[in-house]
């Protein structure tokens, strides 16, 4: 089969509601930071598979794991039976996690962790109202899309939940109040109070929900103190605080947990993307007293819990451990984003550059003093990297996304970042057509 052959099978089949296509790679092989298609080219991945595959592609301790249980166990609903592995994982999960008498439940989706997120959170004060953030993204389902402050066109389309209210995230790059690093007073969290006076009864409001980082509206970090001036005032008014870890967690910023760097600890955390290596699995974990506010079932699934994802989570997690990936990832982080402040110095294509960790954006701009966002820039760069070998993509139109596996090995590193500087050049120098434009639709 051919690539053209393939894509044109796929459009036939599948409805553009399930998928975005950023370069047409059909990926047939992977072992760590390397993906391989169909015809045999390599690729050098730079997304760790959306933000998936912490531990690398194909992980032989998480292969071995699923292995092993797929040959004694693949599913025995913990709904009502008892199996080991999810207990396992559960007893894991409240280990490496910084809140304190916590309680788990499991799911298959980081849409489906938010969506209990929300159930749980109006169950436990007896409220309705919800606060999030402009810019955020907590998943596709039904819940999860109604407080995702990203993208509104499918809530026009389909509706939404009700007394959902959403306040501006920090951005220092492009700051919502026209401050800059300089003169900023935290006008961002003064504003959650005069919300508060004008619009929304704090008394009523059950939880924020937030990202450590925002992950699909740039790779935004707050300033080190926001989140301790956000907590002081959700405490006032006995406002839970919700933190999505589905993008930054296990790891990826060099912590646990991405909120652990601003030394603030949330009442839940959810989890998904990289916890099952590849296979689908979340979590919710709260403190008890939340997770305790449902009925039974009240949110849970048959195949939440299966023994072969939660094995395959284990290994993932002992894989970090037991490679001092947190470590890792954090020595890697700070040595790429040096080598892109360089690339910043000599390319007025790149705007900005911010991240912890291994998750970091690269923001490209049509010009520095506007900060123009570089839409078409974009793909074309992303369309070049491509051609070179490099699987990248990009968030918010221009933000290029870097976040490759924590266990890649620093010649690939080097190597995927030479030809993302490649790539950057030859837009620059107008050697990339805008047939690319076409090609590339990106989200």
């Amino acid at each position: 089969m051919k690539v053209d052959e393939i894509i044109e099978r796929y459009n036939k089949v599948f409805c553009k509601a399930a998928r975005v296509t950023y370069a047409p790679i059909v990926g047939v092989r992977a072992k760590n930071a390397k993906v391989w298609d169909i015809e045999g080219k390599e690729y050098i991945d730079f997304l760790s598979d959306a933000a998936v595959q912490n531990v690398g592609h194909n992980n032989d301790r998480v292969v071995k794991a699923i292995i092993e249980q797929t040959e004694k166990l693949i599913h025995f609903t913990f709904i009502y039976g008892f199996p080991v592995e999810p207990l396992l994982l559960a007893e894991k999960l409240i280990e490496i996690s910084p809140i304190k008498n916590a309680k788990v439940t499991f799911g298959l989706s980081g849409g489906h962790a938010n969506d209990g997120a929300i159930k749980f959170v109006r169950a436990y004060t007896k409220r309705r109202t919800l606060l999030s953030y402009l810019g955020s993204y907590f998943g596709p389902t039904y819940g999860a899309m109604s407080i995702t402050g990203l993208e509104f066109e499918v809530r026009a389309l389909v509706g939404e939940l009700s007394d959902v209210h959403y306040i501006p995230f920090p951005d220092c790059y492009r700051c919502p109040f026209g401050q800059t690093k300089e003169s900023c007073h935290f006008e961002c969290v003064e504003y959650i109070k005069k919300k508060f006076e004008y619009e929304v009864y704090a008394d009523g409001v059950a939880a924020l929900f937030a990202e450590a980082i925002q992950g699909d509206s740039g790779m935004i970090v707050p300033p080190e103190n926001y989140f301790k001036k956000v907590k002081r005032i959700l405490d006032e008014h006995g406002i839970l605080l919700v933190v999505d870890e589905i993008q930054t967690g296990l790891g990826r910023t060099g912590k646990w947990f991405a909120i652990e760097h601003f030394d603030v600890v949330p009442d839940i955390i959810t989890i998904a993307k990289p916890l099952g290596g590849g296979l689908p699995i979340s979590a919710v974990i709260g403190r008890e007293g939340i997770m305790e506010s449902l009925p039974p079932l009240g949110h849970t699934s048959t195949l939440s819990g299966n023994p072969v994802t939660c094995r395959a989570a284990l290994a993932v997690i002992e894989e970090i451990e037991e490679k001092d990936l947190l470590r890792r990832a954090e020595k890697l982080g700070n040595y790429t984003l040096k080598r892109l402040e360089k690339m910043k110095n000599d390319h007025e294509l790149i705007g900005d550059v911010r991240g912890k960790g291994l998750m970091i954006g690269v923001d490209l701009v049509k010009d520095r003093e506007t900060k123009e966002r570089a839409y078409d820039e974009a793909k074309k760069v992303v369309w070049r990297a491509y051609e070179l070998g490099l699987i990248l993509a990009f968030l918010h139109g221009n933000v290029l996304r870097i976040q490759p596996p924590l266990t890649i090995e620093k010649e690939v590193l080097d190597e995927g970042l030479d030809k993302l500087e490649q790539a950057i050049s030859d837009v620059e120098e107008g050697k990339v057509g805008d047939e690319a434009l076409k090609k590339v639709r990106g989200w």
